[in-house]
């Protein structure tokens, strides 16, 4: 046998059909199998796997066994001359895998073949070709100097970016996300370090290969796509940690004592580093938008209580400074909180719900205003006035919010695309009624064929050859790709041929009810695909839960000592409440013992719709059971449910 293809896999299902699909046309010409070991994912990959590819060997673990275990399982089994490691956020091209081994083949120094990667934007990944990690490399890595002089022989090692990507190089390090290795060599050096959970592994085995005296080549020659960042999110702190613990391994593995004291310190000064911007980063993108709305409405505010006082008594002060800065507080409060429920800091917000949000915190002024003592009542016309000003800044935060996220102007503050299917006119039919049963936010300007049968579909654009001149043309946003009816050569291809870099890609797995793609190598990948309905899946009904929350546990207050008599665990009981006041749990949520992987994410529930009875219902109705929750939530529901459940508040 020729080739054993290993991937695996955790949680990204849909990542993992298309790559299992482009990855059965790659293996048609040659003697092969492939192997999936799944980590206890629980999105229904396994039985996606069994269903759909029942030639693929898979390795069902109930446990997550980490990345070097789940590989090594199916290394034990392989047959083949070579093995392939492959990540499941991969696509392939159809003469991939047989230009890899030709090439082996020829090349008998060659261990181990890494290829040239791009991520879902169509942009090269440098990481399809490293350096060695040392000390030296990884200062250099730390304090920005490799990301300053790229192609410095002295400062670019890490991603040695002074090889040009299109050519054939000997490298010190092979990406674990495509690695072809002879079997005969993984016998010969030991296989996969168990040690590393995740990240890590492909940089001691491309070690472990070159000091046995083999090579590793980067090989450009074939291209795949890889989205980076389904099974993990790489912004995250977890992902600085276990990245940069890893390589603490590797250096106390492979380095001189005094070395690898002096990495440990890099990498630990590393991982605080980047742990500090991970936490901030996050910070600004949830925070940055109401910390932008407090200060600006704030300012103006104060700005046109001044302005007021100077037109209407002929003093900038006409008012006292102090009730000033109460008023302004008070009234800017009120209006972001109005935004709040009217999902005007949700990803789709609109003008619509700027003005609804500003109109709810308005009615909340004009309450405070009429119970408010006389020296804390403005002037009506200057509320009326605050009100519209506030619209427009809080409209202009959000143009510019967008603007800085998607490099472009929308006035309607939305993230509907301009897109155009590449295909032929039966798939882009089955597509487009996909994109309209999946409430994709896309306006659909037609579809280019592959070849020139629709040319009188009024929606035909015009063919593959004019692709580049009609993306500038219509100036198209995205770009969705049927792979039944191109092959992942002339996707990658087109791809890389573009002109435009703000082109955003997906593509179609054949027969797949979901379009797949990546605006970026940061950005974790994304798909539409047919969902339910769910009342829970809206934010305002979400907002109206945590409400909710809040709202029952003050109500709750005044009897808990008789709900103390009527719980096993008072002091369990008391923990629950301080958990829902604070924001993590909610009085209901999903049965436990159910797989929630594809519903509305809440908190997890004190008590649950079969709370009584939960240990006694099989996991199948437990499942249905917290869909319909999701589907027909209603406040209502939620009351009578924890009606019935008063005496299992301290579970």
């Amino acid at each position: 046998m020729q080739l054993s293809v290993i991937i695996v896999n955790y949680n990204v299902k849909h990542f993992l059909e298309q790559a299992l699909y482009s990855i059965e046309k790659a293996c048609t010409n040659l003697t092969a199998e492939i192997f999936v070991v799944d980590n206890n994912s629980v999105d229904g990959s396994c039985e996606m796997v069994k269903q759909l590819f029942p030639k693929v060997q898979l390795i069902a673990n109930k446990v997550n066994t980490g990345f070097s275990k789940a590989n090594n399982q199916a290394i034990h089994l392989a047959k083949g001359k070579y093995v392939l490691l492959i990540n499941p956020d991969t696509l392939v091209e159809e003469d991939c895998f047989e230009k890899v081994i030709q090439f082996m083949d020829s090349h008998a120094e060659a261990g181990a073949v890494g290829v040239k990667m791009i991520d879902g934007a169509g942009k090269f990944l440098p990481e399809s070709k490293r350096g060695l990690p040392t000390p030296e490399v990884a200062f250099y890595k730390i304090f920005g100097l490799s990301a300053l002089f790229p192609k410095s022989t002295r400062f670019g090692k890490y991603h040695l970016g002074f090889l040009s990507h299109k050519e054939t190089h000997s490298v010190d390090v092979l990406a674990g996300a495509f690695m072809m290795i002879r079997k005969n060599v993984l016998d010969e050096i030991g296989l996969l370090d168990e040690d590393y959970f995740m990240y890590g592994e492909d940089i001691d085995l491309s070690y472990r290969i070159t000091k046995a005296g083999y090579k590793n080549y980067y090989f450009p020659d074939t291209t795949i796509i890889h989205y980076k960042g389904e099974s993990t999110k790489r912004t995250s702190v977890n992902y600085v940690f276990t990245f940069y613990r890893a390589m603490v391994i590797f250096a106390n593995k492979h380095y001189s004592q005094s070395n690898a004291k002096l990495f440990s310190l890099l990498i630990h000064i590393a991982i605080y580093l980047r742990a500090l911007l991970a936490v901030m980063s996050g910070f600004v993108q949830k925070a940055g938008l109401p910390i932008a709305d407090f200060v600006l409405f704030g300012i103006g505010f104060l700005t046109l209580s001044s302005q007021w006082g100077l037109i209407k008594y002929a003093n900038s002060q006409a008012y006292p400074q102090n009730i000033v800065w109460i008023n302004t507080s008070v009234y800017t409060i009120l209006w972001m909180i109005g935004l709040y429920l009217a999902n005007a800091y949700d990803k789709r917000r609109t003008f619509l719900s700027v003005s609804k949000g500003i109109f709810l915190g308005t009615i909340g002024i004009a309450v405070f205003y009429a119970f408010a003592d006389d020296s804390f009542r403005f002037s009506r016309a200057l509320i009326l006035l605050g009100s519209i000003g506030v619209v427009c800044i809080a409209y202009l935060n959000r143009l510019l919010f967008y603007f800085a996220l998607n490099k472009r102007i929308s006035f309607k503050l939305e993230s509907s695309l301009r897109t155009v299917i590449v295909g032929n006119e039966a798939e882009v039919k089955r597509v487009q009624s996909l994109l309209i049963q999946s409430k994709s936010k896309t306006d659909f300007l037609g579809f280019i064929g592959v070849d020139n049968h629709a040319v009188n579909n009024p929606l035909y654009l015009g063919n593959a050859s004019q692709l580049n001149q009609l993306v500038d043309l219509m100036q198209v946003d995205e770009l969705i790709f049927c792979s039944k009816d191109l092959s992942a050569n002339q996707i990658i291809n087109w791809m890389g041929k573009i002109s435009n870099p703000k082109v955003m890609y997906k593509i179609v797995p054949q027969e797949s009810l979901f379009v797949i793609g990546s605006h970026s190598k940061d950005t974790p990948g994304d798909f539409y695909t047919l969902e339910f309905n769910l009342a829970l899946a809206k934010p305002y009904e979400q907002r109206k839960k945590r409400l909710f929350d809040l709202f029952i546990s003050l109500v709750l207050l005044p009897f808990i000592p008789v709900l103390i008599l009527i719980n096993k665990q008072p002091a369990q009981l008391l923990k629950n409440w301080l958990q829902v006041i604070i924001g993590n749990c909610t009085w209901v949520g999903y049965a436990a013992n159910a797989n929630i992987q594809n519903l509305p994410k809440i908190k997890k529930g004190i008590v649950s719709p079969v709370h009584q009875v939960e240990p006694l219902v099989n996991e199948i109705t437990l499942q249905k059971i917290n869909f319909l929750y999701a589907k027909d939530y209603s406040l209502e529901k939620d009351f009578v449910i924890l009606l019935k459940s008063l005496n299992q508040l301290s579970h």
